[in-house]
């Protein structure tokens, strides 16, 4: 066998290191910063990264749902502006970060990981669908 299993939430060494690489090239923001540039009504695209059943559990009003499994086929029918301002969110931050830097390969040249993720989300005031 391979072992004895990981509980489930316990990040790995190796994800973690893939994480952190992709967090130095991609630019993350606070929910603070998030919830002004929404109060200044900055233009954006707020895109949720996380599974579909994450997702049908509980999002932000207005998110774009394009799983981290799917985003690179699919995020150039949704947004083909390669400057658009993307704002991607996961449960916790590190699925958006992975996801804004393979973006970022792709040439979009605004795709921001919101630090905090959904947990930041769910406990900002701000719309919830």
């Amino acid at each position: 066998m391979y072992g004895t299993p990981t509980p489930p939430k316990a990040h790995h060494p190796g994800f973690l290191d893939i994480v952190n690489a992709a967090k130095s090239r991609v630019r993350e923001i606070s929910i603070e910063e998030y919830k002004a540039m929404v109060a200044s009504g900055e233009p954006h695209v707020l895109v949720d990264v996380r599974e579909e059943s994450e997702f049908a559990a509980g999002n932000v009003q207005g998110a774009v749902h394009l799983s981290k499994g799917i985003i690179e086929r699919d995020i150039e029918g949704q947004c083909p502006q390669k400057d658009t301002k993307l704002i991607l969110y996961c449960g916790g931050g590190f699925r958006s970060a992975l996801s804004a830097d393979n973006l970022r390969i792709m040439g979009y040249t605004d795709a921001i990981s919101l630090d905090g993720g959904w947990k930041a989300l769910k406990d900002s005031g701000l719309p919830l669908a």
